[in-house]
């Protein structure tokens, strides 16, 4: 979509895409930015169309996007129990094709993200911003030239939204963003963001902190954490996100294993690095692999590693993490 366009023309261009029949479904990787922004789609589409249906295709386990769901009574079904022959349109928010081989089969008529375009991001609109902060923003954005003043809970999945894929401003953003915030925070309830964001850490989980800091290895101000096995991988961004906090560490990389894949996560705090893109050169002849600047993750399946003749023992995948990152930071 040409970034010359009001938002205006932006929502009435979104909006010609739908009619009263349609039966819409959002698949989403669950976190808070997408579902902020699948709730305020379907929020653009109330009495437009026939039905909006929000569907995760994958499981969340973090504790702070459990409470959200939980506080703010958001409703998401899973997406092996939806059968997507029943839909007649199809929306991808805070995401594109290529970032998840579930999402890659489907055929879009619109795909709304802050990641960097992908080349191979196809759709009847494509409308992808990489300088804001989050999708959030964008949806926010939407819902203002519909002249729609967003639910209190809609507004604070929206503001947490920002807030959580901004940083807190920490990570780079537009003056975008900081309008969204700004207009959001007046609606959003506070008490429930607080709730949300000291919501307790399980008990389960504690002991990654430990393995991290026994297994941490510093090299030229970048923190390498790998786990071994974990129970989830959103350990890996509790861990990367954890370890920004070490005042000597300006990019932080957590791996594991979960599953059938080894898992990489980063982090960079002062903006210098897109580690988005380092990830993708890193990673992304192996499996899935991307973000943007201050966040990413690749996803490489063991049978790929395996079948290259690498070892699968963790002093073996550990070294090929730090090598691997290394000779792409070098």
């Amino acid at each position: 979509m040409s970034p010359r366009l009001s938002n205006k023309d932006r929502l009435k261009r979104l909006m010609d895409l739908f009619v009263h029949d349609d039966r819409v479904l959002i698949p989403i990787v669950a976190d808070p930015d997408a579902i902020a922004s699948a709730l305020a789609f379907r929020r653009l589409l109330w009495r437009k169309v026939n039905s909006v249906t929000i569907a995760r295709i994958n499981e969340i386990k973090r504790q702070d996007n459990l409470t959200m769901l939980r506080l703010l009574r958001i409703k998401l079904v899973r997406f092996e129990d939806v059968e997507p022959d029943d839909f007649s349109s199809f929306v991808l928010v805070d995401g594109q094709p290529e970032h998840n081989q579930i999402l890659a089969p489907l055929s879009y008529d619109a795909i709304v993200d802050h990641h960097p375009l992908l080349d191979s991001t196809d759709a009847t609109i494509v409308d992808v911003r990489p300088g804001y902060g989050a999708t959030a923003t964008i949806m926010t954005e939407y819902l203002r030239a519909a002249k729609i003043t967003p639910s209190r809970s809609l507004a604070t999945a929206l503001f947490y939204a920002v807030k959580t894929d901004t940083d807190s401003f920490r990570r780079p953003a537009l003056e975008d963003d900081v309008r969204a915030f700004r207009y959001l925070y007046g609606l959003a309830d506070q008490t429930l963001i607080r709730k949300i964001e000291y919501s307790e850490i399980p008990l389960s989980l504690v002991k990654y902190y430990g393995q991290a800091l026994d297994r941490l290895k510093i090299r030229k101000e970048k923190g390498f954490a790998f786990l071994g096995r974990i129970s989830t991988p959103d350990v890996l961004v509790m861990i990367a996100d954890f370890l920004m906090r070490v005042n000597i560490i300006d990019t932080s990389i957590a791996a594991g294993v979960w599953e059938d894949k080894l898992i990489v996560v980063f982090r960079n705090a002062k903006g210098r690095r897109n580690v988005g893109r380092l990830a993708r050169r890193a990673f992304g002849r192996l499996g899935e692999a991307g973000g943007h600047k201050a966040a990413a993750r690749a996803e490489i399946p063991l049978a790929v590693l395996k079948e290259a003749g690498l070892s699968l023992a963790d002093e073996s995948l550990e070294r090929l993490v730090i090598q691997t990152v290394q000779g792409r930071l070098s």
